[in-house]
């Protein structure tokens, strides 16, 4: 017996000396991999780059990891209990390895032959996931167990905890059981309740055979589980538990839930930053907060939706996605599978038409449900045979539909469903600040998601009569004034820049002869702006140009410069209005108010130049930088650059007067449903009508809206900047300046009012009873005609002019 023991007692100090070897050599080997105590304390979670309005609405999230952190305080009770449950029943009281999970796998091992999952401890899990890969080898799961237990020693077990629920993956693209409960739920853990709870609980396990939306069967059986072991483990009592467990799933697939539709703007940031930080912007947690309004940003999308819609329509049905008769009466699950497989467009659903009568259709959506279109729903949906026609007006909803038409449907409040097609045409709106250039607002077209083209930015069109008051502009700066006459009358230009004698034309072919500017703007007539350009000259109003933010080499070096020929994006139109709305100063739009890092620490603040009009000049620090000045913010007292003026308040104020009467006289004059007098604006339209615009503002804000087709096709007869861009800036502005006080552009006191004739644009005469008002600078008011000599204005002074201007080719001046 002695010998036995002495035998036993030298085996098992070999063992346990082996053991001990084996173990010292394993941590040798493993021992880089262990991290320092300060590696363990500074982990830092990959977190998503996210983007907010000015309010703080999200906009946008970009990364391939969906996290939210939370603290341990932040964790509900039920979640912590529903995770023990299922994961480490035994978490606070073992030391980061539990031996008898351990013993099982290895037993497992033994048993099976293959390495089985088990074993691992919450601990071990953070460990795996923090700092090891998911390899299933020995020397990994040692490594695992080793770092485990340095962990238990250094963290306490609710920062354990913190770190494991804010690191392991749930399915979808969702790290954190924060993010998993928004992307499964669209709500916040602390929301949830105990049912939700358990079922996201029950996915670190196997995220996709557990996955609630892609396998709820089994989803089902895995929360009920961890819902039976809260129970039996006394976590939750029975009528809970009786609650729970008879609560239906409700998960979806939520993604990423913007509070405000912006992804054009998004777009914008992401590529603005991502030049700066790289591959680091989608996982250090950077926070940016744009100029965007979100209030401002939600008028704009609706305005450009129902802008592009309104035009569709009128422009008639292009007809069903296709026709499957034989999905009639095929079984639900058929036809529900036929309609899914079609894109989904925005929140619009695919539909099926089942049976048709003379008022109504009766259809199955794509989501398995029946609904009945109403007669008004069908009725708009005339013909489509171009841009410029359509078809007879429907009589009954046969002319429209027959059943096995696939079709879409948009929801409507009153109707409930209308029925839709997507639009091929496009419209893009910006606005502005037009103190220091804040971007408000932006839509680069109608769908991000379908046509990420930013037509804001990347497009540039032809503004057409949109650009005239820039020319005006040029024109009262050398001393035109808004009753200067231009005779609007046939004329012919021979220039070397053009390919053939050019013969301008007003829209409609109609002549108005002597015309006053003001009139000529409102009026919108093409050839009073060419030969107000011809009398300028192109070399001196090119360089005028550049005080708007224009570069004279973009911009056409001849006379179809006055009838907005050159190719420019919507933001540079905005930019250059901007101008008209601040007084007369240069101002540059910008998105990015700040960048803040995850501690909160900001790295990036914007310091936008400012148009000055209460704050306190600085004395300038260095040559060639622009002048500070101390500005009230929200945020406090703040040194900023102040906006150098471009053009002379008194001409500004004039060109703002003008175009004032566009809305209230001219092709603008649908705003006047807007009821403020401070606004202010020019339509805009292309040759063929490519292009249609509408830029307007007050004294804060201008909005620019751009509409056409990306191919540059026709919009069709009877289209103009006023009837497809002006509505949709109505809609906007409507809601942006609601609630404020009218804000007037600058006007200077050393401006006067002085009593003109109408036709002549001279001073009037004492008594004249047709004499109207107009405003001039003090040098530029016109002298009183002499008594003694004839009106110039009687029919044969118009026709000898008329017949001397047409009698000499003008030549371009340059």
């Amino acid at each position: 017996m002695a010998k036995t023991l002495k035998i036993l007692f030298f085996l098992g100090l070999f063992g346990a000396l082996s053991a001990a070897g084996i173990t010292y050599a394993i941590y040798y080997s493993v021992k880089d991999r262990i991290p320092t105590v300060e590696e363990l304390k500074d982990i830092e979670l990959k977190i998503p780059l996210r983007i907010y309005t000015a309010d703080n609405q999200l906009i946008g999230e970009f990364g391939d990891q969906r996290r939210t952190p939370i603290n341990y305080a932040e964790i509900p009770q039920n979640l912590e209990h529903a995770i023990l449950a299922a994961e480490d029943t035994n978490f606070y009281h073992h030391p980061g390895v539990d031996i008898l999970g351990l013993g099982r796998a290895v037993v497992q091992l033994i048993t099976t032959g293959q390495k089985q999952g088990g074993g691992s401890t919450i601990t071990m899990q953070v460990a795996r996931n923090y700092f090891l890969s998911f390899e299933q080898t020995f020397t990994r799961k040692f490594t695992e167990i080793f770092i485990s237990l340095k962990m238990e020693r250094e963290l306490s077990k609710h920062e354990i905890l913190e770190l494991y629920v804010n690191k392991i993956y749930l399915g979808n693209r969702a790290y954190g059981f924060e993010a998993a409960a928004q992307v499964y739920y669209g709500k916040t853990l602390s929301e949830l309740d105990l049912a939700q709870l358990a079922m996201i609980a029950g996915l670190p396990k196997a995220p996709s055979r557990f996955n609630p939306v892609v396998n709820p069967s089994r989803a089902l059986i895995r929360r009920n589980w961890i819902l039976q072991r809260m129970l039996s483990l006394g976590m939750i009592d029975k009528d809970a538990y009786q609650t729970a467990v008879e609560a239906p799933i409700t998960a979806k697939n939520h993604g990423v839930m913007p509070d405000i539709e912006a992804g054009y703007i998004a777009e914008m940031v992401r590529s603005e930053l991502y030049n700066t930080f790289g591959d680091d912007l989608y996982s250090t947690g950077m926070t940016v907060y744009t100029t965007i309004d979100a209030s401002r940003q939600k008028a704009a999308n609706a305005a450009v939706f129902n802008g592009v819609l309104s035009y569709d329509m009128r422009h008639g049905y292009r007809g069903s996605i296709e026709t499957r008769t034989d999905l009639v009466d095929a079984p639900l699950e058929e036809q529900e599978k036929a309609l899914q497989d079609i894109e989904r467009f925005s929140d619009w659903q695919t539909a099926l038409v089942i049976t048709t009568s003379d008022v109504s259709a009766d259809v199955r959506l794509a989501n398995g449900k029946r609904a009945t279109l109403a007669w008004e729903a069908i009725k708009w949906a005339r013909p489509y045979i171009d841009e410029d026609s359509q078809g007879p007006v429907p009589s009954n909803v046969a002319d429209v539909l027959v059943p096995g038409d696939i079709v879409r449907l948009r929801p409507d409040t009153q109707l409930g469903w209308i029925l839709a097609q997507k639009p091929t045409v496009q419209s893009a709106l910006i606005s502005l600040n037009s103190k220091d250039g804040a971007i408000q607002a932006l839509v680069g077209g109608f769908n991000f998601y379908e046509n990420k083209f930013n037509r804001i930015t990347q497009s540039k069109r032809q503004p057409g009569s949109n650009f005239k008051p820039f020319i005006y502009a040029s024109a009262l700066d050398r001393g035109y004034t808004a009753a200067s006459i231009i005779n609007d009358a046939p004329v012919v230009f021979n220039d070397t820049n053009l390919a053939s004698a050019w013969r301008p034309t007003n829209d409609g072919g109609k002549f108005y002869g002597p015309t006053r500017l003001r009139q000529a703007l409102y009026r919108s007539q093409n050839i009073v702006s060419v030969r107000l350009l011809d009398e300028l000259g192109i070399r001196p109003t090119l360089n005028f140009l550049r005080r708007f933010g224009f570069d004279p080499n973009e911009l056409p070096n001849n006379l179809s410069l006055s009838l907005g020929s050159a190719n420019l994006s919507p933001l540079q139109i905005a930019t250059g209005y901007a101008v008209f709305s601040n007084g007369g100063y240069q101002v540059q739009p910008y998105l990015i108010d700040r960048v803040v890092d995850r501690n909160n620490e900001t790295l990036f603040q914007a310091n936008p130049i400012t148009v000055c009009v209460t704050c306190t000049l600085l004395e300038k620090t260095q040559d060639n930088e622009p002048q500070m000045g101390l500005f009230n913010t929200q945020e406090g007292i703040r040194s900023l650059p102040v906006a150098p003026q471009v053009l002379d308040p008194e001409v500004n104020y004039i060109t703002y007067d003008m175009m004032r009467d566009v809305i209230k006289y001219g092709t603008g004059r649908r705003a006047r449903v807007l009821q403020r007098d401070d606004i202010a604006g020019k339509t805009g339209t292309t040759n063929d009508g490519r292009d249609a615009w509408f830029s307007g503002f007050n004294g804060e804000i201008v909005t620019s809206v751009w509409s056409g087709f990306d191919n540059s096709s026709s919009l069709g007869r009877g289209e103009w900047g006023g009837s497809v861009s002006l509505p949709a800036w109505i809609d906007y502005m409507r809601e942006a300046l609601r609630g404020t006080e009218p804000s007037y552009v600058y006007k200077p006191s050393s401006l006067v009012t002085v009593r003109i004739d109408p036709n002549t644009g001279e001073r009037a005469l004492p008594g004249q009873s047709n004499a109207i008002f107009e405003i001039f600078r003090k040098n530029h008011v016109p002298p009183q005609r002499d008594l003694n000599l004839p009106a110039s204005n009687n029919n044969s002074s118009n026709e000898a002019q008329v017949e001397k201007q047409e009698s000499n080719v003008l030549e371009n001046l340059f």
